[in-house]
């Protein structure tokens, strides 16, 4: 199934199922073939809904936060990475899953995880200021990338698979080209960090990170105006970066008004939109941008505050993670009567 783009309306949107843990969430994944949910929670186990029966799952093996979650193209695979620096293969259809493969990725957490689009490649980022490339395959090692002086928080293949981005929490885009495993340029999404003199620390950085589907456009979401890093007073805000050489300055998306928090995640619609959630002080809310709009076109306010999201494979249905255990999906389309 996929979107109606007549149908397809983000100020219509509504919840239509309501999955409930019973710890607080800090991530969240579709399969790629849309048959599964999965959420990463703060009592160190990955959790699968089945959305067809509703059916309940709990993936145990990490001993830490699972941030980090990819499915394989052909939804065969979820791949998990924690802040124990673990990554984990787990067969996701398996009516108990247990890993088939466990690797020792990275000295301390993994923040993130991608496979690339033809499915052979996976990269990690982590706090040990590498991005890391494995064989899907064997899980071995195939290369490692150096080049972020502070912590790497997110990694994404671009749509062709030649390109590799990663972000650090200073705001440090580095676009690596796949085929020679090297650095092709720098990128900035600097408005989203902060570094605090008198406190002496990095607040903000990239927290989400995805690409348009032509591969052109980076949009990173993160946080501006951190007045009190360690108060975790700070507004939600995306950066759009045009990936290519010469190509125009970073733009920035910000809500019309305060609303404090953060920008824990960010998807490109094929409708031509942004969709990100947010989640703070203010509460949590799903933002929607049109590209080249400062402020955004449609705001829904969530039950609970927002900690990541993803977009089903229909381009109809969103995935929420909250902080009181919930994942919530939601419809972009009208509600049915009655």
């Amino acid at each position: 199934m996929s979107a109606d783009p007549s149908a397809i309306d983000p100020a219509k949107t509504h919840l239509v199922k309501d999955l409930v843990h019973d710890r607080a969430l800090v991530s969240c994944r579709f399969d790629a073939q849309g048959r599964f949910v999965f959420a990463g929670s703060e009592d160190n186990s990955v959790v699968c809904w089945d959305l067809a029966s509703g059916a309940k799952t709990v993936l145990a093996a990490h001993d830490s936060w699972p941030h980090a979650l990819a499915s394989t193209p052909d939804g065969q695979t979820l791949l998990t990475g924690a802040c124990d620096g673990r990554l984990i293969w787990w067969p996701c259809a398996a009516e108990k899953p247990s890993p088939s493969r466990t690797i020792e990725a990275h000295a301390g957490w993994v923040n993130s995880v991608a496979v690339s689009p033809d499915g052979k490649l996976i990269a990690t980022a982590g706090n040990d200021r590498l991005v890391k490339l494995w064989s899907a395959e064997d899980g071995s090692l195939i290369q490692e990338l150096p080049g972020h002086p502070k912590y790497v928080y997110q990694a994404t293949f671009d749509p062709s698979g030649r390109f590799l981005a990663s972000a650090d929490i200073a705001g440090l885009v580095i676009l690596w080209d796949v085929s020679v495993r090297k650095e092709a340029r720098r990128l900035d999404a600097g408005k989203l960090s902060k570094y605090d003199q008198g406190q002496g620390v990095d607040y903000g950085g990239a927290r989400g990170l995805a690409f348009s589907a032509d591969g052109q456009m980076l949009f990173v979401a993160g946080l501006i105006e951190a007045s009190n890093p360690l108060g975790a007073v700070s507004n939600p805000a995306l950066v759009a970066i045009d990936t290519r050489e010469g190509g125009a300055a970073p733009f920035l998306h910000r809500p019309k008004d305060d609303l404090k928090g953060v920008a824990w995640g960010v998807k490109p619609h094929p409708g031509g939109f942004l969709i990100a959630v947010t989640g703070g002080t203010g509460g949590g809310a799903l933002l929607f941008w049109k590209p080249g709009e400062v402020n955004e076109f449609a705001r829904v306010a969530l039950p609970n505050t927002g900690r990541a999201l993803d977009l089903h494979p229909d381009a109809i249905r969103v995935a929420t993670a909250h902080h009181d255990g919930h994942v919530r999906i939601w419809s972009l389309t009208e509600k049915p009567p009655g």
